[in-house]
């Protein structure tokens, strides 16, 4: 059996700056609008379809498996773009990265609330804390 995950979607109040936030600090393009969309697609084609919505959004995560080259590129965006970012998903470890597996790793708030994360390593693949 193959299974793979295809799409999800991002709910925001601004689909537009909301993709464009998360496509420029990965280093990707967002594609043309697809119905109520805006999708980025990540280079293992899944896809992260914005739609817009009205009211609360509640915060969800998404987690960016990315070479080393890739961390330290998107890194130094998110540094340079001023954001706060933390080593840990509670919040606490404030403008730190973490060394999990033996990787790098940290995570930072789109403009929603949602949790990103970007890390070099999978999580159980070894190395130390």
């Amino acid at each position: 059996m193959s299974v793979e995950l295809n799409h999800t979607i991002v709910a925001a109040h601004d689909k537009k700056a909301s993709a464009q936030f998360l496509a420029d600090l990965l280093g990707l393009d967002p594609s043309a609008p697809f119905g109520p969309f805006i999708p980025v697609t990540t280079h293992n084609g899944v896809t992260l379809d914005y739609m817009e919505t009205e009211g609360e959004i509640v915060p969800q995560h998404y987690a960016f498996l990315v070479s080393e080259d890739d961390f330290d590129a998107i890194f130094a965006r998110i540094r340079a773009a001023g954001l706060t970012y933390w080593a840990d998903p509670y919040h606490r470890r404030v403008n730190e990265i973490n060394r999990n597996d033996g990787g790098r790793g940290t995570y930072f708030d789109d403009p929603n609330g949602h949790k990103m994360e970007i890390l070099t390593r999978p999580y159980g693949s070894g190395g130390a804390d």
